[in-house]
């Protein structure tokens, strides 16, 4: 209207329309519940919903969560929670026109406007009730009767976004698959591999080349047999998902192997508990000595750990790396007890499946669950030629729910 105002009033109304803004941005106010009751305590607001649902919002929570927080476009947090003080609290609330939770605080003459829906579909008090779902499902040896399910084709991802979710789930659900028929030309899989992300680069360069080879750095790069492992588990963080992608086998022997490391960890968890708890408890020593580089590497790290919500994380296992372990002498039996029943059943008939490698097949797995092995292989009875890519599991998982949603 052409009136004079003052900074401050100038700042606090543009702070306003900032907050507005962005509430309209984020939700289209159909209400799925509604707040029946409010009450403000001493370090936060009751809500009592529709439903007969009841929520806490703490109040550093909710002025960290103002809509204004943060920027519309980057996204990211701008408001510095640590400019309030500890003690700040609600002078007033209500439930405004718009149908939003309308709260002034008691300090930075500040006012913001939460969404009814974000709040119900933000609110800790709720999710902290609920019963945790695992998105693993655990597989045996009976997955070699049903191989097939695991299989996907290299055009049907590279043409189909439905194809390449199918890939992600089986890749995040079951933490292998195969994909077939892909080009057997060196470096032809990173077509298929960009359409995740960007592949994760180690000092093995990108692709690192599985053949036998003389004077080899890595047991890889031998005819020998490999037992089941994870690779590189001397990284403080190892490669997530690994990619085999086969060129050339026409060697006798060389057939693969996978066990999924979760399954066996639950069945300790069941069965053989106190076993389990030393996997999860004690950390092993791994340590690699690669005699090409200038930096050797180690890091320890329990066999098994665990999410926040006791899901199975990382299992961590490779007898060629692991090193001379340095656990307190009062429990290095039942650590070398545990590390050998864990050991046998990873290579347990019961658990793992073994299967062959044609040429253009990518054998891609969860590197930190599923472990994979090799029979040994004859070099002089013909060619073994696999190209390996390793990508992070934050990778896999950001591309699948991107493209779901």
């Amino acid at each position: 209207t052409g009136a004079t105002i003052t900074l401050k009033q100038r700042k606090k109304f543009i702070s306003t329309i900032n907050c507005i803004d962005n509430l309209l941005a984020l939700n289209n106010h159909n209400l799925m519940v509604q707040i029946d009751k409010i009450e403000k305590g001493k370090a936060d607001l009751k809500i009592k919903w529709s439903d007969g649902e009841e929520s806490k919002f703490n109040y550093l929570w909710l002025r960290d969560n103002c809509p204004t927080a943060h920027d519309k476009d980057s996204r990211h947090r701008m408001f510095n929670i640590l400019n309030v003080s500890k003690d700040i609290f609600v002078k007033n609330f209500e439930i405004n026109n718009s149908g939003a939770l309308q709260v002034q605080w008691s300090e930075g003459d500040h006012t913001s406007y939460y969404d009814i829906n974000w709040l119900r579909k933000n609110c800790y008090t709720i999710k902290n009730k609920e019963e945790y779902v695992s998105p693993y499902d655990l597989w045996d040896k009976n997955l070699k009767s049903k191989f097939d399910s695991i299989c996907i084709e290299y055009d049907e991802i590279l043409n189909s976004d439905e194809s390449l979710i199918k890939w992600l789930e089986l890749l995040h659900h079951k933490g292998i698959a195969i994909v077939k028929n892909a080009p057997i030309e060196k470096k032809s899989a990173f077509p298929l591999l960009n359409r995740i992300s960007h592949v994760r680069e180690t000092f093995f360069k990108t692709p690192f080349e599985v053949i036998n080879i003389p004077k080899p750095n890595n047991s890889a790069y031998t005819a020998h047999a490999l037992k089941n492992h994870m690779d590189l588990p001397w990284f403080e963080l190892p490669p997530g998902y690994q990619f085999l992608h086969c060129l050339i086998n026409s060697a006798n022997g060389g057939d693969s192997s996978a066990v999924d490391g979760f399954a066996v960890a639950e069945y300790l968890k069941n069965n053989e508990n106190d076993i389990f708890k030393t996997l999860v408890k004690v950390p092993l020593k791994f340590r690699d000595m690669d005699y090409t580089q200038e930096s050797h590497r180690g890091f320890h790290a329990p066999a098994i750990s665990l999410t926040k919500d006791g899901d199975f994380h990382d299992i961590r296992f490779s007898v060629a790396t692991m090193g001379v372990l340095d656990c307190h002498p009062d429990i290095m039996e039942d650590v070398y007890k545990a590390h050998h029943r864990f050991g046998n059943l990873l290579h347990d008939d019961s658990f793992q499946i073994k299967f062959r490698l044609e040429p253009g097949d990518i054998y891609s797995f969860n590197n930190r669950r599923v472990l994979h092995g090799r029979t040994e292989f004859d070099p002089n009875s013909g060619h073994r030629h696999l190209q390996g890519y390793y990508m992070d599991r934050d990778e896999i998982i950001g591309r699948l729910n991107y493209l779901k949603k």
